[in-house]
């Protein structure tokens, strides 16, 4: 069996399964497979830049820790039009709409660019501040600031992407994607050196240079996955009439869109928001959480990847009107990534200082990171279930419910957590501290308390009636859609 043949029997396109029908396990096998493998390619951007930058200086290290949670409130922001799209998308192609779902992309696409370009403005003037008021000390702050403004800049290109990784995904095309995301990060890899560390002809960047790979790099998978849906060959197709920004379509993106981007917002914020209290210990505290929040995108990346999986399944087959079908995918995605989360939680505890040392040699550092993973660990199954479940309620529809769990988990459960037990004396307790390691039992605590709760609302079964298609205006080219048929349907 030649490599090729090999690769075809593991990633299996749409058209060698059906989502609405037949077995469940390994449709949703094969859907979730390539998108752990892109979100692993997307992940190493990330990883590339913390491993060069890890050995370019400790201030590096600790200005893409401020960094990071900056890029993903910026994201955060524009996240519900691609959350929306990839949930219209799924459910017109499981009705047997095509034609529904062909203009649902090419209007996701249209807004897509507006808002990042919008964002990536404000972004631009606005992100010195944030991280001043995020408390970046005064050797970090102009790093992560350089860093930011040029992310802010080609955010387009990088929000584009993730458009293109959506769409793909709702029509059920999870390889081409994984495909696209793999010739960009090479790239990335191979110039992130040259730049920051000024090899060859290249001027020495540092933190910069790190960020000018990455928006080429993301600029390259932009333009590929544009022309992949302007052609229409693979996945989904979008066309450039269809893209003329209808407003009336996008009250229906706003309404489906506005609650997911308030879940990654309500995410982003936490994360920036514990990098408030993690910035008031030294700055050995904030590059060991910046390596530790590096190791858990990787971990978590089966999580992310069978979540979304189980998003296209449950919108595939609520517009088939089989919400049992979804409900047992939900099921069994839980249980799975809670065994293997829980697996790879165990590896992390024994392996947790040798993993620290392959992004610093800092041994300050490394203990601190060391410490972090050996108490987040145990409860990474837990951070599975409830990616599970909301990746569910996303399908249906049930945005506002995805996030309301996720805000009530990070928000009103990890922060106080962390503040309480980390310096009590902030708020007054008369508490014993525990220092960072407090930072640390925040996050093991709000995981725990994460799952039971995803797992008891889906119990609740208020996602079974969604439905947000409404109508789409198809057909003849020269008829104008009128705003009742474009007037988005109550759940």
């Amino acid at each position: 069996m030649s490599a090729r043949d090999r690769l075809s029997s593991v990633f299996k396109g749409r058209d060698e399964f059906d989502l609405t029908d037949g077995s469940i396990g390994k449709p949703l096998f094969y859907l979730s497979l390539p998108i752990v493998v892109t979100n692993l390619l997307q992940t190493a951007y990330n990883l590339a830049d913390t491993l060069w930058l890890g050995r370019y200086s400790t201030e590096a290290l600790a200005a893409i820790s401020f960094a990071f949670p900056m890029v993903f409130l910026l994201f955060s922001l524009g996240m519900g039009i691609t959350v929306a799209g990839s949930v219209l998308v799924a459910q017109h192609i499981g009705a047997g709409e095509e034609a529904e779902a062909k203009y649902a992309a090419s209007q996701t696409v249209s807004f897509a660019v507006i808002v990042s370009l919008v964002l990536g403005g404000v972004g631009y003037f606005v992100v010195g501040d944030l991280l001043g008021l995020l408390g970046a000390s005064p050797d970090v702050l102009p790093l992560a600031t350089e860093y930011m403004r040029v992310i802010s800049s080609g955010l387009v290109f990088m929000f584009g992407f993730f458009v293109f990784t959506a769409l793909m995904r709702g029509y059920g095309d999870t390889i081409t994607p994984m495909l696209v995301m793999l010739l960009t990060v090479i790239v990335n890899i191979v110039i992130d050196p040259f730049l920051i560390f000024g090899w060859w002809i290249f001027p020495e960047l540092g933190v910069e240079g790190a960020a000018y790979a990455t928006i080429f790099s993301r600029a390259l998978a932009f333009v590929v996955g544009m022309a992949i849906m302007l052609r229409g060959t693979r996945g989904v197709q979008i066309t450039p009439r269809e893209m003329v920004p209808n407003l009336s379509y996008a009250r229906k993106i706003v309404r489906i869109g506005v609650p997911a981007s308030i879940e990654g917002t309500g995410r982003s914020l936490s994360v920036n928001l514990m990098l408030v209290i993690v910035g008031l210990f030294p700055t050995t505290v904030v590059a060991g959480y910046g390596i530790g929040v590096r190791v858990f995108s990787v971990i978590f990346l089966p999580a992310i990847a069978v979540a979304r999986g189980v998003e296209t399944m449950t919108g595939q087959n609520i517009g088939a009107d089989k919400p049992d079908r979804a409900a047992t995918a939900a099921g069994i995605a839980a249980k799975t990534m809670f065994a293997i989360l829980g697996t790879l939680g165990i590896v992390v505890i024994l392996g947790a200082r040798p993993i620290a040392a392959v992004f610093t040699d800092d041994p300050a550092v490394v203990a601190v990171t060391a410490d972090f993973l050996r108490w987040v660990a145990p409860t990474f199954g837990f951070i599975g279930v409830m990616r599970a479940y909301t990746g569910s309620f996303r399908g249906a529809g049930k945005t506002m419910t995805a996030a309301a769990i996720s805000i009530l988990m990070l928000g009103f459960i990890r922060l106080p957590v962390a503040l309480g037990l980390a310096r009590p004396d902030i708020l007054g307790l008369p508490l014993p501290a525990f220092d960072s390691t407090g930072i640390w039992m925040s996050f093991a605590v709000s995981n725990a308390a994460g799952a039971v709760i995803a797992y008891l609302w889906y119990r609740r079964g208020t996602w079974r009636d969604a439905d947000p298609r409404g109508e789409v205006p198809v057909g003849d080219e020269d008829d104008e859609p009128s705003d009742a048929a474009l007037s988005p349907t109550d759940d």
